[in-house]
């Protein structure tokens, strides 16, 4: 089992590139961990399974969805912990329509 940290820049955020990865993790199958957008405008990806479909879906990731541009990807590849059980989108205060600071 292997584990890859995936940092993806380009147009990724907005168009429905965190639900496609989890869409595509799953479709893999035996893929767990995370998929979220940072406040730089990029998507990170940290996921762990075994290699073949680790790289699957690295490879989904440099095209993403349809709407994405996806200009670079940073991969650090590593030994799995185990630390997961699912694969999910992992949301933040960034993610609060009221932003960072939350409903006032």
């Amino acid at each position: 089992m292997q584990r890859v940290h995936l940092v993806v820049a380009g147009k990724v955020q907005g168009v429905y590139f965190r639900a496609g990865t989890l869409e595509e993790a799953r479709r893999l199958g035996g893929i767990t961990g995370w998929v979220r957008n940072n406040t730089d405008g990029g998507v990170e990806i940290l996921a762990e399974g075994a290699q073949a479909q680790l790289e699957a879906l690295h490879v989904w990731c440099q095209r993403g969805p349809r709407a994405a541009r996806v200009d670079h990807i940073d991969a650090t590849w590593s030994a799995a912990t185990g630390e997961f059980t699912t694969f999910d989108i992992s949301f933040d205060a960034m993610d609060d329509p009221f932003g960072p600071q939350g409903e006032r």
